[in-house]
């Protein structure tokens, strides 16, 4: 949908920004219309969320100008950027999960009856903006029981509330299912209509295509191209982001499955709350394919992984590896079993954020030769391994001392995805292998994975991308609510169908008559 923009609203002119040992924005030129929605792609490290940053006041770049209706102005904190009209949605929400969202508008905010809070003004306002822009949000409701895409919503209520003009989203439908992303579209379809700009941080091209009226391209720091999403495609895009042709259609070789490596019997898992989270669930991974597991975020699958990753205590049930019984094993004693395991969350369990890539490049191998022999390291094996990583897995690092916290996204996931494969494994569990990836990166780790899999592993895959699973796996089982809705391949495994599954509806259902399959499958998103 492509409307009607006006003038320049905000102009940035030869922006740069230095970090020690990188420059992030080098001489960066961009240009947002009134009233447009502009898509911002790059890489994971293009600078594109350093470049808002520097528009949003968290940042002062070294050299440049930012002007605002073609008069220059200085942001030199975010409270100069509010009272400019920006606002900037970041890509882990900053809401009080304790608080109200009526409590998180006004934050921050000087009362209209100081000392006092004006609730009652603040409730109505917060309603009277949500209905203004067709938003569906109790403003009394307690942020922590909302789901992801109405915090969603929350956040870009903040900044309306704070009348910003130029609203700036880094990433906004990374935790979203698809229902939830449209729904965020459809409102800032409707805040361009009403004359605010939107700038949309995205690595995720497709999304692009379909809401953006122009696109800028950014790599390795500099402003490569702005183009109107009219005069694009998306190949050329992705050519554009990462300097050479991307593959969009994964190429793959037939599956050769051997014996069962994993098998998983009458499974029943407990989250944090001792509710069940996982109910009887029996699946087996074969040598030499992927098993995909497909399924909204929040249906077990946390559980699941940890109950099969040595992490979380079994319930009841059975876990086995080639027939051994392994139910609740440790880590490390699956770990020596030939498990590798790529978490969901690459900050909180993939990486040490203040460890060193080569100290990083370490974890699980700690205690084995020739990396440790009696308890003592043996650093030039350690940083020998880790330049291994680095070369094969095309991880940019300025040295093997940086640490991970400074890599870029993609880089953080590369390191960990070199490390959990040079294992070797028998057993490979991926769980959101390409979450917040750009084009480039997830076709790398696309393709390691596909590898592990042609050399004889047992994979599973879960992902909460349903084009992501339908075309790596061989085979797909879809969670829903902790239960199997049913296992579906070959011609089967369309989205029409998976879809249906991970709405609750059990293939058995769909086998007996009483959901009727589609006669076609799309092979992308669900329709």
């Amino acid at each position: 949908m492509q409307g009607q923009a006006g003038g320049a609203l905000f102009e940035l002119k030869g922006i740069c920004k230095r970090f020690p040992g990188v420059l992030a924005n080098d001489h960066v030129d961009l240009t947002i219309l009134r009233g447009e929605i502009h898509a911002l792609l790059g890489e994971n490290g293009a600078g594109k969320t350093t470049l808002m940053n520097c528009l949003y006041g968290l940042y002062t770049p070294e050299e440049g100008q930012i002007n605002l209706e073609g008069r220059p102005i200085q942001i030199n904190s975010v409270n100069d950027a509010i009272s400019l009209g920006i606002g900037m949605i970041h890509q882990h929400f900053m809401l009080i999960d304790t608080m109200t969202v009526w409590e998180n508008m006004v934050l921050g905010m000087k009362s209209k009856r100081p000392p006092f809070l004006d609730k009652k003004a603040a409730v109505r306002e917060t309603r009277e903006l949500a209905e203004r822009i067709g938003l569906n949000v109790d403003p009394l409701a307690e942020t922590w029981r909302l789901p992801v895409g109405n915090q969603q919503k929350v956040e870009i209520l903040k900044a309306l509330y704070r009348k910003a003009s130029l609203l700036i989203l880094d990433e906004p439908t990374g935790a979203l299912i698809p229902s939830e992303t449209e729904d965020i579209f459809k409102v800032l379809r409707a805040l361009k209509e009403q004359g605010v700009s939107i700038i949309l941080i995205t690595h995720k091209l497709k999304e692009a295509m379909e809401i953006a009226d122009r696109v800028t391209v950014m790599r390795g720091g500099r402003f490569v191209s702005t183009e109107s999403i009219k005069d694009v495609t998306m190949t050329k895009l992705a050519s554009m982001m990462v300097g050479r042709d991307v593959v969009f259609d994964i190429k793959k070789k037939p599956a050769h499955m051997g014996d069962i490596v994993v098998a998983v019997e009458n499974l029943y898992v407990r989250d944090e709350r001792k509710l069940e989270a996982i109910h009887d669930l029996s699946f087996t991974v074969h040598q030499g394919e992927v098993l995909g597991i497909a399924g909204v975020a929040g249906n077990g699958q946390n559980e699941l992984v940890d109950a099969l990753t040595g992490l979380r205590r079994v319930f009841s049930g059975n876990v086995k590896h080639f027939n051994q019984n392994v139910t609740n094993s440790s880590a490390r004693e699956l770990l020596k079993a030939g498990l590798a395991h790529i978490p969901e969350d690459r900050h909180r369990t993939g990486l040490v954020m203040d460890f060193s890539v080569e100290e990083n490049s370490l974890l699980g191998y700690a205690y084995q030769a020739p990396f440790s022999v009696r308890g003592v390291l043996k650093w030039p094996q350690i940083r020998s391994f880790a330049k291994r990583l680095v070369t094969q897995y095309e991880i940019k690092t300025p040295n093997l001392k940086e640490k991970a916290r400074n890599l870029s996204g993609g880089n953080q996931q590369k390191l960990i995805v070199g490390r959990e494969m040079e294992r070797q494994p028998k057993f490979l569990v991926a769980f959101q292998p390409t979450r917040g990836l750009d084009v480039g990166a997830t076709e790398f780790v696309q393709k390691k994975i596909l590898e592990q899999r042609d050399q004889g592993a047992a994979v599973l895959l879960l992902s909460t991308e349903l084009d992501e699973a339908l075309s790596l796996s061989d085979r797909v089982m879809v969670l829903f609510r902790g239960r199997s809705m049913g296992i579906v391949e070959g011609k089967r495994k369309t989205v029409q169908i998976v879809g249906q599954m991970m709405a609750g509806i059990s293939l058995e259902e769909i086998d007996n008559g009483e959901i009727q399959d589609a006669d076609e499958g799309e092979e992308h998103g669900i329709e």
